[in-house]
Formats: structure tokens, C-alpha cells, sequence
């Protein structure tokens, strides 16, 4: 049984293991009182050592840090705060922890932990991250399963930019200058990646099964040093046959709401722990999101407001640019006060992929917004004309001969379908209130920084 088992338990029990990290020690004359972690829950579970007990010899040598195995029982504890401890019959150190042990003190900064993310994870705020991350990872598949879509694995290694742009971290065999080297001698016979999305892969299974959602690794290249941005990341990305823009934001939305309700409803000690130190305003915000319907605003619609919001904006807003942070949170934050998805964006600020609409100025895409955090969400029905897709591609200066594949979606039983891309640090970013992205993943990779 692990110590969240025990913490909860609904008798007394005799002859017990508890095997874990100590906290914290407290010593008296003829007793020692030890706070023990394993990792199972944001509290930990005292120990009750009196000399009489077998192994009580080796208190001196336990310090905070160090690993024990404990035998006792499980009673009722006497102290405020805390249903049951541990009464020792038999104490064993597993492991000994130096003073040189960088988290004997409390209060380290997030800064400082991500410096030592080996280590990080026995602190409170990092294992309620990474116990949130494992729950809401398991909720990911649990949702698109119930849903009866089919999880499919798309490349990491891929010879397509998914965006049509952008900085790619390339994968080589080739020595020196690579670049002036023919790519035909290169372990693939051409140019690959680390892949930016698994969605153009994605598209040709759902064109075949129905359903299908990819969960994995994604790169992107960009010497961004930001709060929300990172080099290596995990996306969630639907593909959906058979579907418009409309049945896409209707996912979106749905997802997003499920997401919110399993951390509600299964991480409740954790979360509770973000609320009181980390974002005071985060149980509330969570559920309103769980419970109240979602706004929808054309982006026309979008940029109208923030031009007569009254606001000074550090980027100022125009029909035809990107949607910043700072306008995204205006709108949920401030204007309507819950998520909203924005949709119809102007076609030059978006993929070759997205549908282009009837006005032949804006394709279908849309973001879905929520408070705290701003875009959560990005998707579109795709363009399933193949004269129309092939003119996009032109547009960006694809290669054809590169996207046959994808084109080739379209010449053989086109149907309409439409998708999304979610960033999963992103979301537990606003499941959680931390506010930067390096603190969500086990081992950041940002420029400059690929430790461990």
C-alpha cells in the first residue's frame, strides 16, 4: 500500500510497510517523530520510533532526504490535522542523505528547482505538477476512447512541415557542412525532422477510420525564451471525418470541459494545493469553466471589440493580424468573462490546410480562448477541395510533389473533415495556475538549456 492508501484508510491496521523519503525529523528524548513521503499524495504520514524499537540506532544517521522502510501499525493519531500515523515496531535505513542535500530548507524557487529537476520532484508544488500531468495524460486517452476515436501514432522523424514554415530541428546522419551536401547521401535519402505536429499524418488515418487522435512529442526550433514556450512539448491533436468547423469547435469545447472536470474530481488535494499557493482565484475560475457555457465570436467580431474597448493595447488591433496574448485575455478575462472560441480568421495569417470560406478572405479556423492563459486551442476544418488546396499550396511555395500524399486525400473520396491541436503543457498550465511552462514538464528543453 502506498501513503495516500494509508491516509486513507477506514480501520486501524496492524503489521504495515511504509516505505519512503523523510520530510521532516523531530527528535526527543526516547521518541523520534519522522514526516515520510513516498510520492502518492501531497501529504506525508507520520512515524512514531521509540527506542524500544529495532533499528532505532539508526535515527542518528536519518536526516531529511534519506529513504526508510518502516514495520508498524496504523492507528488513530492524537495531533490536529492528521486521522492516522504510523507506530513503529521496526525501523530500517534504506538510504543515508548527506548535508549537502539541496532541499533541506523549504521555500527554494521555482528558478532554483529547475536546476536540480532530478531532484525537484520530491517537493510539494512539483509533485502535485507531475501527479497532475500523469491524471490528466490518463483523462486524455480515457475521453477521446469514450468518444470511440482511434488512437493512432504518427511519426517523430517526418519529411513535411506541417506549417508550411517555421524553424525545424533537422535529423541527420551527415557530418560537416551538411548543407552543401546532396541530401540523397543523407540515412533517409532526404531531408527529415523532428516533427511540429502529427496532424497532416493524422488526416490520412482519418480518412480511412473515422475518429483518430494522436498524443506525443513535438519540436519546434524557434529561439523563443518565454513563459509559454518551449523547444520540445506534447501535443493532443483530433482528426475528425465527416465533420465541419461547427463539429470541431463543439469537440473542442467538450474536450476542454472534460479536461477540467477530471482534475476537479480526481486531483482535489493537489489542486487545492494550487489554489492556496500557487493562483488564489483557480478553484473558481476551473469551475466555471466546467459548468458554464462557452462564448463564440467571429474574429470580425473579435477585433471589433478590442477596437472599442476602450483599451490602449501594447499590440494594436487590425482586421488581418495575429490575436495576441494580451487580447485573448482581454476578451476572456475582462469582456466576457469565460472561454471563447474565436472563429473565420483572415486567410493570410493562417495554413495551407484550412478551409477557405465563401467570402474568399477568411478560412475556418478557430481558437479556443480561455481565462489565464489565452489561445488553448487550434483547429479548422481542412480544405477537402483538391483544386482549392493545391492553389494554397502554391500560395506558401510548397513543394507538390512533396504533399502528393496529402493532396492525394483529396482526389481519392474526398469528404469534409476538421480537427484541432492542443498543447498539452499549456493546459496544465491553466489546470494548475503555474505560470511557466518549464514547470509543467518533466525535463524542459528551451534554447540553451537540454540538462539531464
Amino acid at each position: 500500500m502506498r501513503i495516500k492508501d494509508f491516509l486513507h484508510s477506514a480501520t486501524a491496521l496492524n503489521n504495515i510497510s511504509v516505505k519512503g523519503w523523510v520530510r521532516t525529523k523531530r527528535d526527543s528524548k526516547k521518541f523520534s517523530f519522522l514526516e515520510i513521503n513516498d510520492g502518492s499524495s501531497l501529504k506525508g504520514i507520520q512515524v512514531v520510533v521509540d527506542e524500544s524499537v529495532p533499528g532505532y540506532d539508526q535515527l542518528p544517521a536519518t536526516s531529511t532526504g534519506a529513504s526508510v522502510n518502516i514495520t508498524g501499525k496504523l492507528v488513530e493519531s492524537p495531533g490536529q490535522g492528521q486521522q492516522w500515523e504510523v507506530h513503529a515496531t521496526e525501523f530500517q535505513l534504506l538510504g543515508t542523505c548527506p548535508d549537502d542535500y539541496p532541499l533541506q530548507k523549504k521555500g527554494h524557487s521555482p528558478e532554483f528547482l529547475r536546476s536540480i529537476a532530478h531532484l525537484r520532484p520530491r517537493t510539494n508544488l512539483f509533485g502535485a505538477a507531475f501527479r497532475l500531468r500523469s491524471r490528466i495524460s490518463y483523462a486524455v486517452h480515457r475521453f477521446f476512447q469514450e468518444q470511440d476515436f482511434v488512437h493512432v501514432h504518427t511519426p517523430i522523424i517526418t519529411a513535411s512541415d506541417c506549417e508550411g514554415a517555421g524553424e525545424l530541428f533537422r535529423v541527420t546522419t551527415l557530418h560537416g557542412d551538411i548543407d552543401k551536401q546532396s541530401a540523397e547521401k543523407d540515412f533517409f535519402a532526404k531531408k527529415t525532422f523532428l516533427t511540429v505536429s502529427g496532424q497532416l499524418e493524422a488526416e490520412t488515418f482519418a480518412c480511412g477510420l473515422g475518429n483518430v487522435y494522436t498524443f506525443g512529442p513535438t519540436f519546434r526550433a524557434e529561439n523563443s525564451n518565454t513563459t509559454r514556450h518551449a523547444a520540445e512539448f506534447w501535443m493532443i491533436e483530433p482528426e475528425m471525418a465527416f465533420t465541419d468547423l461547427q463539429g470541431d469547435i463543439d469537440m473542442a469545447e467538450k474536450f476542454v470541459q472534460a479536461m477540467v472536470r477530471a482534475a476537479l474530481d480526481e486531483c482535489g488535494e493537489d489542486l487545492a494545493f494550487f489554489n492556496q499557493f500557487v493562483d488564489k482565484g483557480l478553484l473558481q475560475r476551473l469551475e466555471a469553466v466546467a459548468n458554464a457555457p462557452f462564448e463564440r465570436m467571429s474574429y470580425e467580431d473579435a477585433v471589433n471589440a478590442l477596437k472599442n474597448s476602450g483599451k490602449t493595447f501594447d499590440h494594436p488591433v487590425e482586421f488581418g493580424v495575429n490575436l495576441q496574448s494580451e487580447h485573448e485575455r482581454y476578451l476572456t478575462e475582462e469582456l466576457l468573462k469565460c472561454p471563447v472560441t474565436v472563429f473565420n480568421y483572415p486567410k493570410e495569417i493562417k495554413p495551407f490546410y484550412m478551409r477557405l470560406n465563401d467570402d474568399n478572405r477568411t478560412v475556418t479556423a478557430m481558437d479556443l480562448l480561455v481565462p489565464g492563459i489565452g489561445e488553448l486551442i487550434g483547429g479548422s476544418q481542412r480544405e477537402e477541395r483538391l483544386d482549392v488546396l493545391i492553389g494554397n499550396m502554391k500560395k506558401h511555395d510548397l513543394n507538390l510533389a512533396d504533399y502528393s500524399w496529402y493532396s492525394d486525400l483529396r482526389k481519392y473520396g474526398t469528404v469534409e473533415h476538421a480537427g484541432f491541436g492542443l498543447g498539452f503543457e499549456r493546459l496544465l498550465m491553466f489546470l494548475s495556475g503555474i505560470q511557466n511552462i518549464r514547470d509543467v514538464i518533466p525535463f524542459a528543453r528551451t534554447p540553451g538549456h537540454a540538462e539531464f
